[in-house]
């Protein structure tokens, strides 16, 4: 007999042999099939439980099956008719699915409680959704289950879906580390056969599993993560504490002499208030684990916190019991003493360490402002150093060409005159030989300053240095031109009987002016070849310089003289490992 779809939640829980109506959410909402009658499901108990829920919490694997099966059968007599799988199916999954107050399933429950056999028989019935559902508190079926240590729940849930095992609880725990808490040894092994990487992942604190199996103490668990990483025994949380910190907090001195034994250095690690080991193992009277750790070589007895306190301070600050005498008297044996008996304090040595260096860095960032104006300077000096230069030359380069035009018209005006065939009328006379030699020196030696200037003039700009280079090939042209036209005017002004001197002035110019176009022409190469050779040493030291750039702001000599002050402030003990840290 089915019940009406207004049937009251509270009604009185039914028979284990009747049929019970399910199939409704607890909102009161109704489930519809392809126009099927609306079915209610009874809840009863403190968190509004169905009966799949008080099933699965007993252990009832006959009750689970029963309530799935006549599922069906329910459907059937109320339709009066076959129902099909697909309808039934979806049904039964809705019901496995179903939560209670407090967001928990039926599967949920099973995995919780342990009971095997009722969660295999859900999970025919569980989609991936009813897998991953968390409850209130942030757990998942996986999660609980290694939480509780049932170590077949988890095989059986990883095995259906292996991303269980990578799941977040609350404040970010992992299953592993809630396995790890409660010292479940198998279920810690088999997660991480499943996924090393588990190990990685750390509570929003920053402790991760070996954290919290060495502070329980549980020694086996605290191997089995080591055996994966050893260097997780150096992990911090975000106290700076490593998972010696947590051992030594317990009681367990296995547990101790196993994370040593993983890393001896670890002993020596301070947290970020500068407790070592020895101090959190003191500051909890562990007299036990005190006595494990001023046994180890690599101890440092009297390392001070950063309130200045030696292993021996705080033993001494502790209530008078016989654990505290105990240590103190353990502690004084290895010999510790009090902070204010130490010759150097550490403090004191940071305190002027870090004044030294702040000095130092003043000192260099005051040289390189300094250079840097000095920089600057020398740049405007060059700059009007070559603006002065180019006046000098254009003055030169007028000058030049002024006694090259003087000197070129004097041939066409030559004292005396000439005759009808061009020929100088006192040609023969000496003063007419000395003007005509003399007046050519001075146009060869115009011609060729001209020459020089225009070729040593550079632009600013890549395209004005192609346009001088242009200018200065014409210049040359124009002079060779102009030499030419004033030697071949030389025979016809002096004539035949004085064409020696006509020759004179033809090896004088053509040795000054070929002896300046090939001096100018080898300058040209050879500073391109030079100015080619530069820009490509250029790139090539800066590409490998570059990484050098990012790995240090200050020059070699910035650091030799950094070295060097450091040396006269500091022991050279202390030196050598400051400036080894600094750099």
């Amino acid at each position: 007999m089915s019940q009406s779809p207004r049937a009251n939640t509270s009604s009185p829980l039914p028979s284990p042999t009747a049929a019970p109506a399910l199939v409704l959410s607890n909102s009161g909402k109704g489930m519809e099939s392809a126009g099927k009658k609306k079915y209610l499901k009874q809840v009863t108990g403190r968190h509004n439980d169905t009966e799949l829920h008080l099933a699965a919490q007993r252990g009832d694997l006959a009750s689970v099956k029963q309530i799935l099966s006549e599922i069906g059968l329910q459907l059937v007599g109320d339709a009066g008719g076959a129902e099909s799988h697909a309808e039934v199916a979806e049904i039964r999954a809705a019901m496995v699915s179903e939560v209670n107050e407090v967001e928990e399933t039926a599967l949920f429950i099973a995995a919780e409680m342990g009971f095997l056999d009722i969660l295999l028989e859900l999970l025919k019935y569980s989609s991936m959704e009813t897998l991953k559902r968390k409850n209130k508190s942030g757990y998942d079926a996986l999660h609980i289950a290694a939480r509780e240590g049932h170590l077949a729940i988890v095989q059986a849930l990883s095995e259906r879906d292996p991303t269980l095992c990578k799941s977040f609880g609350p404040a970010n725990v992992t299953p592993l580390i809630s396995a790890a808490i409660r010292g479940h040894s198998e279920v810690v092994n088999f997660l991480l056969s499943q996924d090393d990487s588990l190990i990685e992942l750390s509570k929003v604190n920053g402790k991760n599993a070996l954290h919290f199996s060495a502070r329980q103490g549980h020694v086996e668990i605290v191997k089995a993560l080591l055996e994966k990483d050893q260097q997780l025994a150096r992990r911090t949380d975000k106290k700076g504490q490593t998972a010696l910190h947590m051992a030594v907090k317990g009681t367990n001195s296995e547990v101790v002499k196993a994370l040593v034994d993983a890393d001896p250095a670890t002993v020596m690690l301070p947290d970020r208030s500068g407790n070592t080991a020895l101090h959190v193992a003191t500051r909890k009277k562990r007299l036990e684990i005190v006595g494990v750790l001023l046994s180890l070589p690599d101890i440092h007895v009297n390392a001070l916190t950063r309130d200045h306190k030696t292993a021996l301070d705080i033993a001494e600050g502790l209530p008078l019991s016989e654990e505290s005498v105990d240590i103190k008297e353990i502690l004084s044996r290895y010999g510790a003493v009090r902070a204010n008996e130490l010759n150097q304090p550490r403090d004191e040595l940071r305190k002027t360490v870090t004044e030294i260096k702040k000095d130092v860095h003043t000192q260099l960032e005051q040289t390189r402002k300094t250079n840097k104006n000095v920089h600057g300077i020398a740049k405007e000096l060059r700059k009007l150093h070559r603006e002065g230069i180019n006046n000098a030359t254009n003055s030169v380069t007028v000058v030049a060409v002024l006694f090259a035009t003087v000197a070129f018209a004097s041939v066409f005006t030559v004292p005396g005159g000439d005759d009808n065939d061009g020929m100088a009328v006192v040609v023969g006379t000496c003063s007419f030989k000395i003007f005509f030699i003399f007046n050519a020196l001075a146009l060869f030696t115009s011609l060729a300053v001209v020459v020089v200037q225009i070729t040593l003039v550079r632009g600013e700009t890549k395209s004005e240095r192609r346009v001088v280079e242009v200018i200065n090939k014409l210049m040359w042209l124009a002079s060779v031109c102009t030499t030419v036209a004033f030697i071949a005017s030389s025979y016809i002004l002096v004539g035949r009987r004085s064409r020696w001197a006509a020759i004179l002035v033809t090896l004088i110019g053509g040795v000054i002016m070929a002896g300046v176009l090939g001096t100018m022409t080898y300058y040209v190469v050879r500073s391109k070849r030079n100015r080619f050779i530069r820009k490509r040493d250029k790139l090539s030291r800066r590409s490998t310089s570059s990484s050098w750039k990012n790995y240090s702001d200050f020059s070699d000599s910035e650091i030799h003289r950094y070295r060097h002050l450091l040396q006269h402030f500091l022991p050279r003990r202390a030196c050598r490992k400051v400036v080894e840290s600094d750099c």
